[in-house]
């Protein structure tokens, strides 16, 4: 079992969900859209770094994926505070985002520690 695996691929299926209510019931296409492509983002940086060539390069590629974390935090307030998500499920993304980005950073940690 990988848990940043199972749990950053598990997000990204929810942002899709998110995303199909955004533009279907919303009519919201610009900031969906970068959530979109952050909040997928994740775990396909993770992906790369599992195939990485090098312990840098696995690194470059979990700091990515941290950074897109950061960047998915940022859709989610701008889309609660704006209203097109409500405060219930801003709450829920938020949770799961920190929860995956607290792992990322851990095994950046270590790897770096372990170098």
């Amino acid at each position: 079992m990988n848990l940043i695996k199972e749990k950053s691929y598990a997000f990204a299926l929810e942002i899709v969900k998110y995303y199909k209510y955004l533009t279907n019931d919303k009519k919201e296409y610009v900031m969906s859209k970068q959530l979109l492509k952050s909040g997928t983002a994740i775990g396909a940086n993770y992906r790369e770094a599992e195939h990485a060539e090098s312990k840098a390069d696995f690194i470059h590629k979990l700091s990515i994926a941290q950074k897109e974390s950061n960047e998915t935090m940022y859709w989610i307030d701008l889309l609660n505070k704006s209203g097109y998500l409500n405060d219930e499920d801003s709450e829920i993304l938020r949770k799961e985002i920190k929860s995956i980005a607290k792992i990322i950073t851990r095994i950046i940690l270590t790897t770096k520690a372990k170098s």
